[in-house]
């Protein structure tokens, strides 16, 4: 028996093609590492948490609006307001394809997804969480197209709400996948290419330029986070495309902190802006929760911080985990409510899951 399972793990090994692993190095790049008791040189956040936000929400934080429309309460909405007509084009077209997931056609002709989730969490986790009732999603329809089309991947960091091996599997070895650093070994062996980078490094797929920025964020693969060995053992952050000189930024899952500012002051605005929502909200683990994901009010002040020409907000929805949200649409009713309260002067464009808009 002890043979047949040597010969299968040969067999299997065999099948196998290895990665195509890159790691961009760059003299503007930065990386911060931090060691605790018996994890050493893990990543850290670029800034720590702030001992006060610039603007908080104490009351009546989620007023009725009759620009969405629900089933009951806050959740299952859809908006229906109408999104404000920009006159300035940066020649930018996405999708939402739910939770944080975006495909972006950029001025020079490529297309590039974000944090690709098609599904549910990985097995077993998805399994996991479908016995206990726990953070289980409706699912978005991809166009039938899309996979055949993609040029190249962007990753936020490694949580499953953000980050799908099975989707992956989907996308091929054709794609090029761009990561944070310490991500090469999440993928299967398949022949992929993969080129990891630090903070404040830049690669080029073909007329667009991606440069990684810092997130307040953290990382892992497990349920609950700061006990086993891959406790951020990757590297997290957000995305800067750049093409035609225009600039569309992805802030991926953070908190608000100086690294907004810090990102500001290396670029000159952006004419699109992806800013995360939801998951700010939480009972049990309270202030930690807004650490690493902003309220929808943090999200309105760092789009001005960082010059935004519009900003398109998500995390939200009727295909969102809700982790860590009242409801579906909370987020959504919350930022409503603050857009006015905080005298934002960025335009904002409200998407329903798997629409579309040219920008």
């Amino acid at each position: 028996m002890k043979y047949q399972i040597l010969l299968a793990s040969i067999f299997l090994s065999a099948c196998t093609t290895p990665n195509h692993v890159k790691t961009v190095t760059s003299a503007d790049q930065v990386t911060v590492y931090n060691s605790n008791p018996g994890y050493q040189h893990r990543f850290d956040n670029f800034y720590k948490m702030p001992k006060q936000y610039p603007v908080s929400c104490i009351k009546d934080c989620y007023p009725k609006t009759p620009l969405i429309e629900c089933e009951q309460g806050m959740e299952q909405c859809q908006y229906i307001g109408n999104n404000p007509i920009l006159e300035r084009k940066s020649g930018y077209r996405l999708q939402w394809l739910g939770h944080a997931t975006f495909s972006i056609q950029t001025p020079s002709g490529e297309t590039i997804l974000i944090d690709p989730v098609k599904h549910q969490f990985d097995w077993p986790i998805d399994l996991g969480f479908k016995l206990t009732g726990g953070f289980y999603r409706n699912e978005v329809p991809w166009p039938s197209d899309l996979e055949s089309g993609v040029d190249g991947v962007v990753y936020s960091h490694i949580h499953y709400d953000h980050f799908s091996t099975q989707t992956i599997k989907s996308l091929g070895n054709k794609v090029h996948f761009f990561t944070p650093l310490g991500f090469a070994e999440y993928f299967p062996d398949d022949g992929y290419q993969i080129t990891q980078m630090p903070w404040f490094s830049s690669a080029k797929i073909n007329g667009s330029t991606l440069h990684f920025v810092p997130a307040h964020h953290f990382s892992s693969r497990i349920i609950v986070p700061y006990i086993t060995e891959d406790n951020d053992a990757s590297l997290w952050g957000g995305w800067v495309i750049e093409s035609n000189n225009k600039r569309l930024f992805y802030a991926g899952d953070t908190g608000y902190s100086e690294h907004i500012a810090e990102i500001a002051k290396r670029f000159d605005g952006f004419d699109v802006c992806l800013m995360p929502i939801a998951s700010y909200f939480h009972k049990t683990a309270g202030r930690w929760y807004r650490k690493v994901h902003m309220t929808p009010e943090d999200a309105l002040y760092a789009a001005q911080e960082l010059n935004c020409k519009v900003m398109i907000p998500w995390g939200y929805g009727n295909a969102s985990w809700k982790m860590g949200d009242k409801s579906s649409h909370a987020p959504l009713f919350r930022l409503l409510g603050q857009y006015p309260q905080i005298h934002s002067k960025t335009p904002l464009i409200i998407l329903n899951e798997g629409e579309r808009i040219e920008l």
